[in-house]
């Protein structure tokens, strides 16, 4: 069974292993690849993210953030970042974090969620964040410039709370 609960500074040793990989691999984050153990932690637990973790059978297995996608007048939409272990792939962690974010979200009073930078080469995400509802209501024509791919799309994903 998953497990969903807010992250504690205690957690990072386990976190750090599940974003710094992802973030270096360069394939589904806009941004730098070559970022220090302190730099990933001062970009995953900025203050304006708040951490969730996932955890199976008492293991951390994946984490995610949500935060206010703008600032007034755009504040009642959040954004979100998830990222699971290369363990725990395939296993509904990104699901089980995308609706638990879903929920905590409405509880927070937000009415939307927007994806700013989906990368249209992760069609595993992609798919899921359809299923989960929300929709493509945007494509940002090359804007990413994938290792593997070169220059690929990236969509900003919405759904109305």
């Amino acid at each position: 069974m998953i497990s969903i609960r807010p992250a504690t500074d205690a957690d990072w040793p386990s976190i750090l292993p599940i974003v710094k990989p992802v973030l270096a691999a360069g394939e589904t984050y806009a941004i730098d690849t070559d970022l220090d153990d302190a730099g990933v932690k001062a970009y995953w637990m900025m203050p304006a993210h708040e951490v969730f973790v996932a955890e199976i059978d008492g293991q951390i297995v994946g984490t995610y953030y949500i935060m206010p996608n703008q600032r007034g007048g755009g504040a009642h939409v959040c954004n979100c970042g998830y990222m699971t272990s290369e363990a725990a792939r395939g296993k509904g962690v990104a699901r089980a974090m995308c609706l638990h974010s879903l929920e905590h979200a409405r509880q927070r009073g937000y009415r939307a969620m927007q994806f700013n930078h989906v990368v249209s080469a992760n069609k595993t995400a992609v798919a899921l964040w359809q299923k989960l509802g929300f929709d493509i209501v945007g494509t940002l024509p090359r804007a990413f410039n994938h290792p593997v791919h070169g220059y690929v799309d990236s969509y900003v994903m919405f759904q109305t709370l």
